[in-house]
Parts: C-alpha cells; structure tokens; sequence
C-alpha cells in the first residue's frame, strides 16, 4: 500500500474505552433480572437504548480511522472497499449462523452492522462537514420513519416469513440500518475532524450535553410508545427525539474518554488507562467479545415458569469481570483479538497493510 497508508492513526484508547463501555451496556441490557425498585429499574433502563448507538457511533469512527483520519487516504481506495466489503459480507454471514444455530434471546448486531458497511461503501470519503449535517439529517427523520415502517401491515406479513430478518435490517428491529447508517456517519465525521485535537473534543462535548440535554427531556413529555394504543404521531417523532438525544450522550462519552485518555495532564491520562484497560481491552476486541457473549448468553437459556429466560446477576457480573479479564490477558500478550484477526485476514487486510505486523495499528 501507498505512504497514505503510514498516515493512518494507531487505535485511540478514547474511543476503544468507549466502544467497551457500550458492550457492559449491552450485557446489561440483554441479561440483567427485572428488580423491584423503582430507582434501579430506571438506572438498568439506561441500558436500552444508550449503548447500542454509542457502539455504531464508535463504529462510524472507526471506519473514518480505518481510512485515515483526519487525513483520508487518496490512494488505494478501491482496494479499501473491497476489504471493508469482504467485512461486512462475513458480519452478515456470522450474525445469520448465529440466529440460526445459537437462537440467543437477544437481537444480534452482527448482520445488520454488515448491512450498515456496505451501504456506507459510497459515503466513506464524504466531506466532514457534509457526513456530519447527511448523519444528523438522517438520524432527525430515520427514527420516526423507521418506527412508522414498522407498524406498517407490510412489515408485519414480512416478519411471519422466514424472511423476516429482512424488515429486521430495515425498520423493524432494535437496529434498524436506517437508523445504524445515520449514528455511523456522525462517527465518521468525528474521526474526520481529527479526535487528537483539544479543539474537536471539546466541541463535540459541547454539542453532546446540548443534544441530551434538549431532546431528551422534550422525548420524556411524549407518551411511552407501551402507553398508545395506536400508531400516531408521537410515537415516531419521541423515536427521533430519543436517538438523538441518546447519540449526543454517546458523543459525551466518546469525548470523555478521549480527554482521559489522550489529552488530560499525563498523571491523569496515566492512572485514567491503567484503570480503564481492561475496558479498552475489550473496545479493541468487539466482534471477538460481543460473538462469545451470544454464546455464552445461548447456553445460559433456561426457563421459568414455563418462560424462557437468561436473565441473571451471576451471568451479568459474570460477563462483564469475564470480559475484562479475557481481553486483558488476550491484548497484553496476544495482541489482536482472535476474530479480529480472522476478519482481517480474509478481508487480505494483512497482505496489503505495511504495518500488519503492529497489533495496535488497525483501526
């Protein structure tokens, strides 16, 4: 590959950190038991929605440090869509095996981030400026059209077909690509402007706290969509309320790490990533990680009074302290995550990047 490909920027800590915060979100999320009080069902409720958007938005700016950062390469970008192509048909492949095979009690990412990919192909080296108004254009309608599609007869008659994974992909499933694709190019913007400079981070801070701090109080004035009987109009619009809301809080996070991290006094930055490294362990291993916890979640299946549950504080607890210490002990003396590194050998990512050897260099 050309010298661009010596301009591309190593992993940043910042963003694995909060790549690895969105995954405990996750476990959270899809295996925490119901609880009684009031005050805790409303802090595990902040899992719902939270991570899984901060972890396209993590996405979308690894895709723009994949391509060069703030300085997108020029050459070789065909040969970078092909491999970023032979990502995503394999995501796509390994999500469907894994519904197939595993029927975990969760919905699984792995074939709509895929999805997600190749519809990015085209909008890789957008402008900074224009990925970042084309993503939060998107995100401000791709909710609401998304939860109308939805409630559509259509979608309904597609999801009693085997086929049903289809309306998944597209509007019906808690990630849906309309929604996915707007919260990446957002990511993608941010990795364009540079997240090593004060400036940026600080910026995105800003407009972070603003976006929560508006629109998730104007979505929390809007009925809950259990709480109408039909289909009208405040249900869609407190969908684009909350994703836009809840990715300003993904921005906070990424800018809270990234300052940590990177561009705090260096006693800070020191104590900040050896206490988060077992995090950052895990953002640096995403597939390898989220594909085990669909494992072991499968196998944690059992039922209830004749409900089927995985639902456990061992297994949350177990899954999170698990992870840790798996990514940890992997990242230290192996390096690249073990998907990770199959991922990017079948892509032919190894055979044309001149620092493949560096474990850390792939964003």
């Amino acid at each position: 590959m050309t010298v661009d490909a010596q301009r591309m920027p190593r992993r940043v800590d910042g963003v694995d950190a909060a790549r690895g915060l969105a995954l405990i979100g996750m476990f959270v999320a899809h295996v925490s038991p119901a609880v009684a009080t009031p005050e805790v069902a409303e802090l595990i409720a902040i899992a719902d929605e939270r991570p899984r958007l901060l972890f396209a938005l993590t996405a979308g700016i690894g895709l723009g440090l994949m391509t060069g950062g703030a300085r997108p390469m020029i050459a070789d970008r065909s040969e970078l869509r092909r491999q970023i192509a032979v990502r995503a048909v394999i995501l796509i492949a390994l999500g469907m095996l894994i519904w197939v095979t595993l029927d975990p009690l969760v919905f699984i990412i792995l074939d709509v981030y895929g999805v997600a990919f190749l519809v990015l192909l085209p909008l890789l080296f957008l402008p900074p400026r224009g990925a970042l108004a084309l993503g939060i254009g998107l995100l401000a309608v791709s909710p609401a059209l998304a939860e109308l599609g939805a409630r559509t007869d259509f979608v309904a008659a597609v999801r009693l077909t085997p086929l049903k994974f289809l309306s998944d992909w597209v509007v019906g499933g808690a990630y849906p690509v309309v929604v996915w694709v707007a919260v990446m190019l957002i990511g993608l913007a941010m990795a364009r402007m540079d997240l090593q400079s004060p400036r940026v981070v600080g910026y995105t801070a800003l407009a972070g706290t603003a976006a929560a701090s508006v629109f998730l109080p104007l979505a929390a004035q809007l009925p809950a969509p259990e709480l109408v009987s039909e289909a009208g109009w405040s249900v869609p619009l407190r969908a684009s309320l909350e994703a836009l809301g809840n990715v300003g809080v993904g921005a906070l996070v990424v800018a809270a790490m990234l300052t940590l991290t990177a561009l705090a006094r260096p006693a800070v930055r020191r104590v900040a990533s050896t206490a988060l490294s077992p995090i950052i362990a895990m953002g640096g291993m995403p597939l390898s990680i989220y594909t085990i916890h669909l494992v072991v979640i499968a196998l944690a299946i059992r039922e209830e009074d004749g409900v089927a549950t995985d639902d456990s504080w061992p297994l949350l607890v177990g899954l999170v302290v698990g992870s840790m210490v798996f990514a940890w002990l992997w990242r230290r003396y192996l390096g690249r995550g073990p998907l990770e590194r199959l991922l990017r050998w079948a892509s032919g990512r190894d055979r044309t990047d001149p620092v493949a050897a560096a474990p850390r260099r792939d964003a």
